[in-house]
């Protein structure tokens, strides 16, 4: 991620905020804030938590920085936003297992033609793929990181990608009927 800022560098922003400099905060959040929220937005599908875990983590940012000097702040606060969705997710599916049973997995999404919306399919994707797929093939995260992250091994990390890609595939290949429609 390119500085946005002039020729401020990360780590003379970082400097500034730490010395309580208001304009060096609002500089590092003009420089991640926005991909930080599609970070957040992708994982959690919804706008208000994806905000939430963006503001949590420029909260974190103001009240313990990092030390400088960071070899990428924005690698840092990338991290503390997926964590903090993570965290989202995980209070979500323990509200969700105390208070409905196991839902049907919705229908995947079929018949809008080659010109397709990938983010929708991405969405009907099962939550833990989905979450596997956005932290590597989105995120650029390595399965060891992903493991630590979301608590799981390497292995399931590498199988559940598999899996999704394959289920991401299928949901977004025209059906018979989608192609007789089509023509």
């Amino acid at each position: 991620m390119k500085p946005a800022h002039g020729s401020s560098s990360d780590n003379e922003l970082l400097e500034r905020c730490r010395d309580g400099d208001a304009e060096a905060f609002g500089a590092i959040y003009d420089r991640y804030g926005s991909n930080l929220y599609g970070t957040a937005l992708r994982m959690l599908r919804r706008t208000a938590q994806a905000e939430d875990v963006v503001q949590e983590a420029f909260m974190k940012l103001h009240t313990k920085p990092p030390q400088p000097p960071v070899k990428n702040l924005g690698g840092w606060l990338h991290r503390v936003t997926t964590n903090a969705a993570l965290d989202q997710l995980r209070r979500r599916q323990r509200l969700a297992e105390q208070e409905l049973p196991e839902r049907p997995m919705s229908a995947p999404v079929r018949g809008a033609g080659p010109g397709r919306d990938i983010e929708r399919a991405v969405q009907q994707l099962p939550e833990r793929g989905r979450q596997v797929f956005v932290l590597h093939d989105v995120e650029g995260f390595k399965h060891g990181e992903i493991a630590e992250m979301l608590e799981i091994s390497v292995g399931t990390s590498k199988s559940q990608l598999f899996r999704t890609r394959r289920l991401l595939r299928e949901y977004l290949v025209p059906t018979p009927q989608d192609q007789e429609a089509g023509t």
